[in-house]
């Protein structure tokens, strides 16, 4: 007091036994000296937890030889779930359970190997601390976490249980954004960074990259295609099975789950193959040898599925046993109907084969498109070859001979059928060489080469015109081969030269039957009926080859010809028809009447000489009238021909009429030019 006076006191005293009390409080606990600390620090202290406490969070412990405070995540210890933890799976109780193999049972967590100055996202994000979580036992060495000298390391070590665990490091917060003096921040956040949302850190909301995150932990990367592998996404769970086999190439359940994401992908030979590696790591990998057996039968390979699905000591699946004698009875029902030539029951065994469970064997669909072939059904039976699922088993077999080698003994026949001879032969040869002692592929390598012998000789003797002798040496050929529509087709060539028309429509019939869009026996058989007058049959192959050839004008023409003659035939007038030509202008009522009164369609298009639309459709006229040759197309000009107008009541353009005998039968007001042409071909 300057003046003098006697004031009352502040109750500083008050305030320093406080202050007192407070730096005495707890003396009974170890508590680190704070003139060796960095007090200039702006990591504030935070209180320490024990082991029994950080079981629902993060357990804060601290070491002598650590930089920095390490946190034991709160799925430490805890069993994780395979990828198809959802699925109902076998379970192997025995020691060839591997961790993180699809599975609805738990396997061991990977393994949490702390690096000196490593950090990485703890497991328990989002966890919740239990009640009383943040009590300290005084009987434990808790030192204020985040109170770090200038040399970076701890002065005291703290005795917690938890230090015996594999703990995985926390960074703490510098405090420079948004987090306060001593925050954990769960994996490691860069500053520009550390203003982000981060309770949740997920790779899709901007968190780190979780392959960056795995760290080279193999594990790591079998929990990421867990993960993928669960949402359906097979390709990314195939990438982080194979970084997870590169970095640990003797651990069977990476093989296992890498077979798991190949059949998603549906690539069911490299599948098994991968089983087959993980049982070569380990021969008594239970689960491996079910899931080898099964895709096993898939690939129709039944001898080899047995001895995986009948393993030595375990139950085999009740179901996959029946699908397993199911496919062996309908194989070797389809031997025996395939030694004895009745190709429909094969077709139905081999069906029934592919129903039963083969449904992605080669052989199996090989065998399919040999009995298409056998009954004369080429075109599916090319369909069925074209769609063989790949395969690179050379072990299994089927009707005596190695399934590659069957394939290509198959193949060699379609060739054959559909004329390529060349092809046949190099089919037959590679079958050859992989199956050399087969007396069947032995007897067709000879055949293919006769058959193209005889082929060639019958063509020379064609252009020579010896064609009593070239029919002669396709016969040979057919002698060998009576699935070849080519050769059939080329002797009823030779039976037209010579005359025999009905012989030509006979071999032209073998043809179509066995190839039934072979254009050639098509054209050759209706010339072979125009030559009969069988107008009706002429027409109707006309007709279909110029579904086929719609550009072709030799068809066009050859139509126009056998329709005019099927009318004739029923005593029409067809004297006044013409083939193609231009659309007809016409101005005058008498030329009208004529025009539409002749036999056949006739189509008239009223238009105007200004209007757009009449000008775009009058385009599109022409190409009808050279599709079309056997319809007359007429044009009016309602602003000239006024009184056709009036007569045919047309007051709106563009209009089309369509009229046969005089007699109007359609009419069109601004038509499309499908709708144009649909009715133009209805008429024709």
């Amino acid at each position: 007091s300057h003046s003098g006076k006697s004031k009352p006191e502040l109750g500083l005293e008050s305030l320093s036994g406080r202050f007192r009390a407070s730096l005495a409080c707890g003396e009974d606990e170890n508590k680190p000296d704070f003139r060796e600390l960095d007090l200039g620090s702006p990591i504030s202290p935070l209180r320490g937890r024990t082991a029994a406490a950080a079981g629902g969070g993060f357990t804060t412990t601290t070491t002598t030889t650590s930089s920095s405070s390490s946190s034991s995540g709160s799925v430490s210890g805890r069993a994780a779930a395979g990828p198809n933890s959802d699925l109902p799976r076998k379970s192997d109780s025995n020691r060839n359970s591997h961790s993180g193999e699809f599975s609805v049972e738990s396997s061991p967590s990977p393994s949490r190997n702390s690096r000196k100055g490593h950090h990485t996202r703890s497991d328990s994000v989002g966890s919740s601390h239990p009640p009383n979580s943040s009590v300290t036992s005084p009987s434990v060495n808790a030192y204020p976490t985040g109170n770090i000298c200038p040399s970076g390391r701890i002065l005291k070590p703290a005795a917690s249980a938890a230090t015996a665990r594999s703990t995985r490091p926390d960074v703490l917060g510098s405090g420079s954004v948004n987090y306060g003096h001593g925050s954990i921040v769960r994996g490691s956040v860069s500053p520009k960074s550390a203003g982000k949302d981060t309770a949740q850190p997920n790779h899709s909301r901007g968190g780190p990259d979780p392959v960056k995150r795995s760290g080279g932990d193999p594990e790591e990367f079998k929990r990421l295609g867990n993960e993928v592998y669960r949402k359906g996404n097979f390709t990314e769970a195939l990438s982080f099975y194979e970084k997870a086999i590169a970095i640990s190439p003797a651990n069977p359940a990476y093989r296992f789950n890498r077979s798991a994401a190949l059949m998603g992908l549906r690539r069911l030979v490299e599948a098994a193959a991968e089983c087959e590696e993980a049982i070569k790591l380990d021969p008594g990998y239970v689960r491996a040898h079910h899931r080898l057996g099964s895709l096993l039968l898939s690939l129709g390979q039944i001898d080899r599925a047995r001895k995986h699905l009948c393993f030595s000591g375990h139950q085999p699946d009740p179901m996959e046993l029946q699908k397993l004698q199911s496919l062996e009875k309908h194989v070797s029902s389809c031997g025996d109907s395939r030694r004895a030539g009745d190709w429909r029951n094969v077709l139905r065994e081999i069906d029934a084969a592919i129903v039963a469970g083969a449904d992605s064997a080669p052989h199996i669909f090989a065998c399919r498109a040999e009995a298409l072939l056998k009954l004369h059904h080429l075109d599916d039976a090319i369909s069925t070859l074209s769609n063989i699922p790949a395969s690179s088993s050379t072990s299994s077999r089927i009707f005596g001979m190695v399934s590659e080698s069957y394939i290509s003994f198959v193949r060699s026949q379609i060739e054959l059928s559909r004329g390529r001879f060349d092809d046949a032969l190099v089919a037959v040869e590679r079958a050859a060489q992989k199956d050399p002692q087969n007396a069947e592929i032995s007897v067709l390598l000879n055949n293919v080469k006769l058959v193209g012998r005889a082929r060639t000789r019958g063509n020379d003797l064609f252009k020579s015109d010896r064609y009593t002798e070239a029919c002669s040496a396709y016969a040979e050929g057919l002698r060998l081969d009576p699935s070849n529509s080519v050769l059939y087709c080329n002797r009823a060539a030779c039976w037209f030269k010579l005359g025999h028309w009905e012989k030509s429509v006979d071999d032209c019939d073998q043809a179509l039957r066995i190839q039934p869009n072979y254009s050639k026996a098509l054209l050759r058989r209706a010339a072979a009926n125009s030559k009969l007058e069988r107008w009706n049959e002429a027409v109707r192959d006309y007709e279909a080859l110029r579904r086929e050839l719609p550009n072709d004008n030799e068809v066009a023409e050859s139509l126009f010809h056998a329709q005019v003659a099927l009318r004739k035939s029923l005593g029409e007038e067809v004297s006044n028809l013409k083939f193609g030509g231009e659309v007809e202008s016409v101005s005058r009522v008498d030329q009208f009447r004529a025009a539409v009164t002749s036999p056949g369609a006739s189509v008239v298009h009223f238009r105007t000489s200004n209007n757009t639309e009449c000008k775009q459709i009058s385009a599109f006229l022409d190409t009808l009238c050279n599709k079309y040759p056997s319809v007359n197309f007429l044009k009016v000009d309602i602003d000239e021909a006024v009184a056709i107008a009036e007569a045919e009541n047309v007051r709106i353009v563009p209009t089309f009429k369509i009229y046969r005998k005089g007699k109007r039968v359609k009419e069109m007001i601004c038509p499309t030019p499908e709708v144009l042409e649909s009715s133009v071909r209805h008429y024709s």
